[in-house]
């Protein structure tokens, strides 16, 4: 693991950057769509920010249990707080500033250094357990004995939500047994367990009242929060000597469960650092795995975040039967399990990275949430239904099905357990049984206004109305055709192989005749129910081009692929509107209402790198110059920079459209991640999938 293990680190004057580094974070995950995420200097500005967020319903009913461990610093009776919280008059106490380190390998690591002390703590999560172990290692080179104190900081509230602690608060009982305490909370019903391992507890409880988060202030969102700290957990290091010891902390709704998942997890220092190689190790074993699988590739740091990226979003789920499943959370700190993210994202977090049986789960668990053939749009964290609200999630998942068998050539999983669901969606869009989508006289899908994946509201209203037939939908379902054909034959169906082609024929022609618009020489981003083509300069139009199947020719892909570079290429992403456009909002910024206007209005996406990479190779060829030219302008500046900034080893969800180019949204979202990193191995490196040709060769 040693030679493989990526590294981020901030040391010296570097520090001094405390505004910048406020920006950025730190996250890890436990498999489970439950995580610990703060800063660099250990400022919580977000209140989805904490030390423990549980998935109690996994990997839904997120709850912030633990928002924080702070730590202070006792020498010869004077005491140094070594952490920090932001109020609204300022931050207080500033901690930070005895911040000598601060790194991620992969896991975050704090040192600090004071008064010929240093204390140094490193914060992972066990794989499969809504449980976080904070490992702390003391230097004391006094003459005198020191102690630490570290007092759990508890917020026991749904992840979208803060405490008010004047109406409804919850309601905190403590059960203390030596070097363990029990918190058991009424509103909402939760169990918290500490344990010390070579400390001991001392209860002292009260209230920090209106903590403030920056973000979300800025993001107009709740904002203040108040936190309960119920005792401290007090540990010894005697004079001229070091010292280890640790927090094993873990929550669950039900207080036997939350027993049963400490009994589980170490009671002594040792068993700790066990733990910890073991986590250690399961990453290690993925990043082997994927440099093993991709012989000759370089290791490079930037290379290995993102696999260990692709890593965070793959999770355990509850299924609709109640089994458990694979899914996909589709970003951090705030999104679910959406079916577009998941089966756009799919290939680059299973596929890529030799994943199969996680690719096999995932499509598994989706199938159980299918309504009727529909993929759903989201799985809520809270609600008791899927939404099935869209019109390209289900296609998203077709083209999944595709990648997969590209990879695999496993037509025998694909037959038993996916192709039922396939057909019903087919026959149900065809014969006009959902309410807001059917395909039309002229074989293409129409749809209502928000139905695609750019589909915010402000006042009611669609911010960007795409109501009609979309391009990519169109180029979805043109795939999607072609795909059900090919399996058609595959599985001796040859009527159905028959219907599928004809459609599909059909789907080509209408296309062809009513999307060009010859004025601008790319294509139509919609278009009307009345046949008017929308003339918007968006970066949908380039999935036309980089699907496997693809209904226009050489030369109308080369003037798309070249309007899209002209018109919408940032160094972070495609911008969804270009400048030139009225509409065109160039900063994310502000309340919610601010930010769903400029979302889809000019706001740059990095996943459509992955569609713009594929089909500037597809048009280009991929020989060693455009290959070079594709990752140098379109993946290198993401890759190479911003993964070391803003979420730390990851990805972010968007860019504002204007310079800068400041980083917005989730820190860490999966289609991001997934795009670059499979249109790197597979389109930059020219690491193709084992089955592609006999796959695509089925059809001729």
């Amino acid at each position: 693991m040693s030679g493989l293990t990526p590294q981020i680190r901030v040391s010296g004057c570097e520090l001094s950057r405390g505004e910048e580094l406020l920006g950025s974070e730190w996250l890890v995950t436990n498999g489970l769509g439950g995580y610990a995420s703060s800063t660099v200097l250990g400022v919580n500005t977000r209140k989805y920010h904490g030390m423990l967020v549980a998935a109690f319903h996994p990997p839904r009913k997120r709850m912030v249990c633990i928002a924080k461990l702070d730590e202070e610093l006792r020498i010869r009776n004077v005491f140094y707080p070594l952490y920090a919280n932001e109020f609204q008059g300022g931050i207080y106490p500033s901690g930070f500033h005895f911040l000598e380190e601060f790194s991620v390998s992969p896991f975050p690591r704090y040192v600090y250094a004071l008064q010929n002390v240093k204390v140094s703590k490193t914060i992972f999560m066990p794989h499969g357990f809504n449980a976080v172990i904070a490992s702390y290692h003391v230097e004391n080179m006094n003459p005198v004995d020191v102690e630490v104190n570290v007092f759990p900081i508890l917020a026991c509230r749904h992840f979208h939500a803060v405490v008010d602690k004047w109406h409804n608060p919850p309601v905190f009982t403590q059960k203390i047994n030596g070097e363990k305490v029990k918190i058991q909370v009424e509103n909402p019903l939760t169990t918290i367990v500490v344990r010390a391992v070579h400390g001991v507890y001392n209860q002292s409880e009260k209230w920090l009242e209106k903590v403030y988060f920056r973000e979300e202030h800025a993001r107009g969102e709740s904002h203040l929060d108040n936190w309960f700290q119920p005792g401290l957990f007090t540990f010894k290091i005697e004079g001229k000597s070091g010292g280890k010891f640790a927090l094993v902390a873990v929550a669950d709704e039900n207080e036997a469960a939350a027993d049963e998942i400490l009994d589980e997890m170490p009671s002594t220092v040792y068993d700790v650092e066990s733990l910890y190689e073991m986590e250690m190790g399961r990453r290690g074993k993925l990043l082997l795995k994927f440099y093993e699988e991709h012989e000759g590739l370089d290791v490079r740091d930037w290379l290995s975040w993102l696999v260990l990226a692709a890593d965070t979003f793959i999770v355990e789920a509850l299924k609709r039967s109640g089994r458990r499943g694979g899914s996909v959370v589709a970003g951090y700190h705030w999104f679910e399990e959406w079916g577009r993210d998941t089966f756009v994202a799919l290939p680059g977090l299973t596929l890529v990275t030799g994943r199969f049986e996680d690719a096999r789960r995932i499509f598994l668990t989706f199938v159980d949430y299918s309504s009727d053939g529909l993929i759903p749009n989201f799985v809520p964290d809270l609600g008791p239904q899927p939404d099935y609200g869209c019109v390209d999630a289900t296609l998203w998942f077709v083209n999944a099905v595709l990648q997969y068998l590209k990879y695999t050539g496993d037509f025998a999983f694909v037959k038993k357990n996916l192709w039922g669901t396939m057909k019903a969606f087919f026959e149900n869009l065809v014969e006009g049984v959902y309410a807001k989508m059917r395909v039309d006289g002229d074989g293409l899908v129409l749809h209502d206004p928000r139905m695609t994946w750019m589909d915010t509201v402000v006042d009611g209203q669609p911010t960007t109305p795409r109501e009609g037939k979309a391009v990519e939908v169109q180029a979805l379902w043109y795939n999607a055709l072609k795909t059900f054909e090919l399996l058609a034959e595959k599985f001796g169906e040859k009527s159905e192989a028959e219907k599928f082609a004809v459609l599909a024929e059909k789907a080509r022609a209408s296309f062809t005749e009513k999307f060009w618009n010859a004025n601008m020489d790319c294509l139509f981003d919609v278009v009307d129910r009345d046949g008017r083509g929308d003339p918007s300069i968006r970066p949908n139009q380039v999935i036309a081009v980089s699907l496997d199947f693809t209904m226009l020719d050489k030369a109308k892909s080369k003037l798309v692929v070249d309007v899209v570079r002209r018109e919408l290429l940032t160094p972070y992403g495609l911008r969804s509107l270009a400048k030139s456009d009225p509409r065109y909002m160039g900063v994310y910024q502000g309340d919610r209402r601010s930010r769903d206007l400029a979302y889809h209005n000019g706001t740059a996406w990095p996943w459509l790198l992955g569609s713009l990479t594929k089909a500037y190779l597809k048009v280009e060829g991929y020989g060693g110059y455009p290959r070079e030219y594709a990752f140098k302008n379109f993946l290198a500046p993401l890759l190479t920079e911003q993964v070391f900034r803003a979420g730390l080893g990851n990805i972010s969800e968007i860019f504002d459209g204007d310079p800068p180019h400041t980083p917005r949204g989730c820190i860490a979202q999966a289609w991001s991640v997934a795009e670059l990193l499979r249109a790197y191995v597979e389109d930059i490196m020219l690491f193709r999938p084992k089955f592609e040709r006999d796959v695509i060769g089925i059809l001729g």
